[in-house]
């Protein structure tokens, strides 16, 4: 017989089915509800935004909110608890970072709603499905009726429920898109090898075609905590043996990344997410000066990057290397990148270095003086990871570089999961987000490698 859980997930697996059978056959090649999410809707979110804004001293600390809204969730439907890790630490702490994206950036709709499309994609593999986005509303509404009391009003509510459905049309839409793509792939731990007390590096090869591109990142779910997911990495470009490698360091708070470091062995099975990110190398020239920024782990993105421009050997790439280890550490991966460097003219490694000036920036960007006519030729990536690197670390070496005349097309980074708030109105709603919202890292860390 079998269990509940069993049950459930069958259940999924043939909504799912019938959904794709509707997508086939529709002339279109969509079903009603994808078409519904296609259809272009007129909203501008500035007015809401500052409704929203306006009321938050109302309804904070945005992380008692949170907490408010998933007992109401769960009291009312118990089910959904196995939709979530054992502990909700992390999880409440992401939906935090998704809200502030979220009234953050709700002025830029089509950019927002970019970034939810994404997210609905990445929320298949939790078996998240669109009644849940109903549970989960009615949640919100409760949480933010209980606290804001008598001051709650019909005007407040309107506007954050269009904020909110906004996200959720996107999410639906995203998963929409990708129901004939698997939501994860099982994959084999081959190899766990520790370099340091707190740093594995592993090898992993999914059971299915596993398509990526050098670069980019994948979560990983560990069988001992189910329903939590962390991004890393992959530390290879694709190979035909199809093995992945992860670089992981411990953050020793008894999260994924400790049970893939601590307790992982060869021959576990282990969940990978879709592929994602930005770190791709240009493919619109046939040449191109590429710059490489990493810190810590995001060695990890660099090490694949370099081998996909190994193997392009017809085209001509001139690439430095920057790496920042950290100030009481050394490179883990030393002895691969001393090997992979010999008998490579177009690699420079160039050595640790303290704080940039703006003038040592421009040179090493090799960014032409301002009277000069020559255009930037300069792609630059960055990958900081954030135990050695402040946590706005990304954000703060973009804006550096953008001021010494790197366009913005050529500097490459993932999400640091700050809130990026751009367009009239920034500095008010930048303000008010700070005012509301508490940082989620340490301010102990260093900024690192360009730090002003």
């Amino acid at each position: 017989m079998n269990t509940p859980s069993e049950d459930y997930h069958a259940l999924l697996a043939r909504h799912d089915a019938m959904r794709l059978r509707r997508r086939i056959l529709s002339p279109t090649g969509t079903d009603d509800g994808a078409r519904r999410a296609e259809r272009p809707q007129a909203y501008d979110g500035t007015a809401d935004q500052q409704l929203i804004l306006d009321c938050l001293p109302l309804v904070g600390p945005l992380e008692g909110l949170i907490d408010d809204l998933y007992r109401a969730l769960f009291e009312r439907h118990p089910y959904l608890r196995s939709l979530f890790p054992e502990s909700m630490a992390f999880q409440q702490a992401h939906l935090v970072e998704i809200f502030r994206h979220l009234i953050g950036n709700l002025h830029r709709t089509d950019d927002m709603i970019g970034r939810f499309v994404q997210l609905g994609r990445d929320h298949r593999k939790l078996g998240v499905r669109p009644a849940h986005f109903e549970a989960f509303e009615t949640a919100l509404l409760e949480a933010l009726r209980m606290r804001a009391g008598s001051r709650w009003t019909a005007l407040l509510e309107d506007a954050w429920l269009r904020m909110l459905r906004l996200a959720v049309s996107a999410m639906v839409k995203g998963a929409d898109e990708a129901i004939a793509e698997p939501s994860s792939w099982n994959a084999t731990v081959t190899a766990h090898e520790l370099r340091a007390p707190d740093l594995a590096v592993l090898r992993v090869r999914p059971h299915e075609p596993y398509a990526f591109t050098a670069g980019q990142y994948a979560s990983l779910e560990s069988p001992l905590l189910e329903q939590a997911w962390r991004p890393y990495y992959l530390a290879r470009a694709p190979h035909p043996d199809g093995e992945l490698e992860f670089h992981v360091r411990a953050r020793g708070a008894g999260g994924v990344s400790d049970a893939l470091v601590h307790h992982a062995r060869e021959g576990d099975t282990v969940r990978l997410g879709a592929p994602r990110g930005r770190l791709a190398l240009p493919g619109h020239t046939p040449s191109a000066d590429v710059l490489l920024i990493a810190s810590g782990t995001g060695w990890a993105a660099m090490k694949a990057l370099l081998q996909q421009v190994d193997a392009e050997r017809s085209r001509a790439y001139r690439v430095r290397l920057l790496l920042d280890g950290g100030a009481d550490e050394g490179m883990y991966d030393a002895a691969y990148l001393d090997s992979f460097r010999r008998g490579r003219s177009w690699l420079t490694v160039l050595p640790p270095t303290g704080p940039l000036t703006d003038q040592e920036l421009r040179t090493l960007c090799g960014v032409p003086g301002r009277s000069s006519g020559n255009l930037v030729r300069q792609h630059v990536f960055l990958a900081l990871a954030p135990e050695v690197s402040a946590p706005d670390a990304t954000g703060a070496v973009s804006d550096r570089l953008a001021a010494a005349g790197i366009p913005a097309a050529c500097v490459h980074h993932d999400s640091t999961g700050s809130v990026p708030v751009v367009g009239p109105g920034r500095d008010a709603v930048a303000g008010a987000l700070e005012t509301s919202f508490t940082e989620m890292t340490p301010s102990s860390t260093r900024t690192g490698l360009l730090s002003a």
